[in-house]
């Protein structure tokens, strides 16, 4: 069964743009930890970012206020897990991403997981 992770982020001025709020590329990062987090949880071991099918930021994100995330794995193949991650400030969504990660074995090659750990939110509800 399938639960989602969350976690949270605190957007400090190292983190911001010319604008006082949180830079693209370190939300990219944010989210990309998120998903990870909700893939190797799932799999139970090491996972790998294949792709990144979408992001999109709804509102900007000031400094000093508190990121809250929530990833979820929605959907599994033999391999990859496409995971979910969304962002809220205060409540409000502000992010979100859709993530492939790959299980992967000790060298680094993607591997089959197993029946137990390819549910996803879907085939639970």
């Amino acid at each position: 069964m399938t639960h989602p992770i969350t976690t949270s982020e605190l957007i400090l001025p190292e983190r911001a743009n010319h604008y006082g709020t949180l830079f693209g590329g370190h939300a990219l990062g944010i989210l990309a930890k998120a998903a990870f987090a909700a893939a190797f949880r799932q799999v139970g071991g090491a996972v790998v970012m294949a792709a990144v099918e979408h992001v999109e930021f709804t509102a900007p994100v000031a400094v000093g206020a508190l990121l809250e995330l929530t990833a979820e794995v929605i959907s599994t193949g033999q391999s990859s897990l496409t995971v979910e991650v969304t962002g809220t400030v205060a409540g409000t969504g502000v992010l979100t991403g859709r993530f492939v990660m790959v299980a992967v074995d000790d060298a680094g090659r993607p591997r089959a997981m197993l029946e137990t750990q390819r549910k996803t939110r879907h085939e639970n509800a």
